[in-house]
């Protein structure tokens, strides 16, 4: 049952690690007369991509980029799906409580570049607000084109997007939580906020810690088509992250050695922080994402 998932994972994930290679090569796609060939015959440069990358003032521009939105993601966006479940699993009724589930899920079915048309609609030049804020005789905002504002902005659209989406896990952890103990905790006296403190909480918290290391571990993919999209009209500057610029500097100039160097330092700092992550959910008493030796 589990050859068919085996054989995708191994053509579509490990498989194409091999190719990291090239991070090591002056890649030429050219020189052979096939894909083997092309890297069996590409010269190999040691260390020389990695240096050039870390030599580029654009990389480090992109690497900070990342590790701010990163951060502010982490801070603003990863608790308000467990708020929001805490909140949907308040609703006695369940045809409400479904009913708000199929809205808050919907956006995340939606593309990026219709997410982004939705927003543009709303807080473009010409959108609803800027024409509010001119009939009320003030100067209208262009949101969607100032780089100042551009992480406010991408954080909100993956809010609207993937809120409701993230709350079906943090849903299933409070499902499983033994409904005696806030029964219980009520006869003995408990108030919502305090069966919240000390049930709901405590029986959300391996998943949280979970889900937390997991995301240390994509902490360096903040996302590709939402930057792609909008990156022309706040410039690249305020858009370029680590993944427009693995796809900038190989696929499109073709510097694929370089590319492919930045793509493995990404996938580097994400496994140790995934580790460093996983080390710290040990010492907090819980399992992670495998068992301590």
């Amino acid at each position: 049952m589990t050859a068919p998932a085996a054989v995708l994972l191994l053509l579509f994930h490990y498989l194409p690690t091999l190719g990291n290679v090239i991070a090591f090569q002056d890649y030429n796609a050219w020189v052979g007369d096939s894909v083997v060939d092309s890297f069996v015959e590409s010269p190999w440069i040691g260390f020389g991509n990695f240096a050039e990358l870390f030599e580029d003032p654009l990389f480090w521009d992109a690497l900070w980029n990342t590790l701010f939105l990163t951060l502010f993601q982490l801070v603003f966006f990863f608790p308000l799906p467990i708020f929001l479940a805490i909140l949907l699993n308040s609703v006695v009724s369940a045809r409400l409580r479904t009913f708000i589930q199929g809205v808050v899920y919907l956006p995340h079915f939606f593309s990026w570049v219709l997410v982004i048309t939705f927003f543009v609609q709303m807080l473009g030049g010409a959108g609803l607000l800027a024409q509010t804020m001119h009939e009320g005789g003030m100067t209208p905002w262009n949101i969607m084109t100032n780089p100042d504002t551009f992480f406010l902005l991408v954080t909100s659209e993956g809010v609207w997007k993937d809120v409701g989406w993230g709350t079906i896990v943090f849903l299933a952890a409070l499902s499983g939580i033994d409904t005696n103990l806030y029964e219980a905790s009520a006869s003995d006296g408990a108030g919502r906020w305090r069966r919240l403190w000390h049930i709901t909480l405590p029986g959300l918290r391996p998943v949280i810690v979970l889900l937390l290391i997991l995301r240390m571990g994509d902490a360096l993919s903040v996302g590709f088509e939402q930057f792609v999209l909008q990156r022309d009209a706040v410039g690249y500057q305020a858009a370029e992250v680590l993944d427009t610029y693995v796809y900038y500097h190989s696929i499109a100039v073709t510097d694929y050695g370089l590319g492919a160097a930045a793509g493995l330092f990404k996938g580097a700092i994400g496994l140790v922080l995934i580790l460093l992550a996983n080390r710290l959910a040990h010492r907090l008493g819980e399992q992670g994402v495998y068992a301590k030796s």
